[in-house]
């Protein structure tokens, strides 16, 4: 049982912040979206399931390992170059005095920040077009700058910009949900993909399969629409080399070994709304962040594993969402239609 959330974003938990760089024309598609924790940090941990992924200090999330609490997390486009993201979000919070303290200085502070990217090199026209420690700053400042629980952009933004799910246009989504217990779970993807988020037969998304009733397109629309993709799969001369990313929060008291586990079982929602998914030419990789302000209930058993299959199911939410609000893209590296330019906003 569910009840309906305020901004069925991210930001839902208390404390979050999100924050978007885009850049884009001149040769530029691309950009960083950074998840800010509450001051004081979030528990974090990461499951890597995709066969090439680009990642920074995930090893810090492993449970066995020192660090407990991180301050942001980063997602961002440029393949492994743009986890120079990081650093402009790590010199920003070091300014603000978060990190792991090192010292009797108080501003003696290392601020882990794991982070992992998407492929979308060169989908703009230029291949050395991708973001930077400068980009990474404006991210992290955007999502210190926003109001507590304020709507997050969706679609062609932050590390989505250059996304791409197969032959279609990929982008930024966002769901969550407030369980009957009053704990809220949330996610954020990066959806850009090597497998294909639509049946082949009917053209609906598979996520929305998940949720519901659907509108199945007419047939003469999916005609054009395979028609189409058809001709973008054949112009994009570069081989599907991409990866989903996730970020999956709650306001429950986990440890780092729960975390790390809804971290995993978050997966599950990726498999709903992609196929093949965790492919060698994927990186997907899903962060979880725990908050800590609900104690889960000793007196349910299963009060985790509500958490757990709410986390898949807001993954799933959120790529068909990311999907539906991505917008077509064209230039040197290839011709990106959307979802909804194919199919129309009606076909929900």
């Amino acid at each position: 049982m569910t009840v309906d959330a305020l901004a069925d974003a991210l930001t839902d938990v208390t404390g979050v912040r999100v924050g978007h760089a885009t850049r884009t024309g001149e040769g530029w598609l691309t950009g960083t979206t950074v998840v800010l924790a509450p001051d004081g940090g979030a528990v974090a941990a990461v499951d890597v399931r995709g066969g090439g992924p680009g990642t920074k200090e995930t090893d810090a999330l492993d449970p066995r390992n020192l660090v407990q609490k991180v301050d942001a997390i980063v997602l961002t486009g440029g393949s492994a170059y743009g986890l120079d993201a990081a650093a402009g979000v790590m010199a920003w919070l070091e300014e603000e005095g978060r990190g792991v303290p090192v010292g009797t200085d108080p501003a003696h502070v290392v601020p882990v920040v794991p982070a992992a990217c998407v492929f979308d090199l060169g989908r703009g026209g230029e291949f050395r077009a991708r973001p930077d420690a400068a980009t990474g700053r404006a991210a992290v400042e955007a999502a210190a700058a926003s109001e507590p629980g304020s709507r997050v952009q969706e679609g062609c933004v932050g590390a989505g910009t250059g996304a791409a799910v197969g032959p279609l246009k990929g982008g930024v989504g966002t769901a969550s949900t407030v369980l009957a217990s009053g704990i809220t779970v949330a996610a954020l993807v990066v959806a850009n993909a090597a497998g294909s988020v639509t049946d082949p037969e009917t053209g609906v998304l598979y996520g929305e399969l998940f949720q519901g009733r659907v509108t199945y397109p007419e047939q003469h629309v999916h005609d054009a629409a395979r028609r189409r993709l058809a001709e973008t799969a054949a112009e994009n001369a570069p081989p599907p080399l991409n990866t989903t990313l996730a970020v999956v929060a709650t306001d429950a008291h986990l440890s780092k070994a729960q975390a790390q586990k809804l971290a995993g079982t978050a997966h599950d929602g990726i498999a709903r709304a992609v196929r093949p998914v965790h492919l060698l030419h994927d990186g997907d990789t899903v962060f979880a962040l725990a908050t800590g302000g609900h104690q889960l209930a000793a007196e349910n058993p299963l009060a985790l594993n509500e958490i757990l299959a709410a986390g898949a199911d807001m993954v799933t939410r959120a790529i068909v969402r990311a999907v539906r609000a991505a917008e077509p893209a064209s230039g040197p590296g290839g011709s990106w239609p959307s979802y909804e330019e194919l199919y129309g906003s009606g076909n929900r």
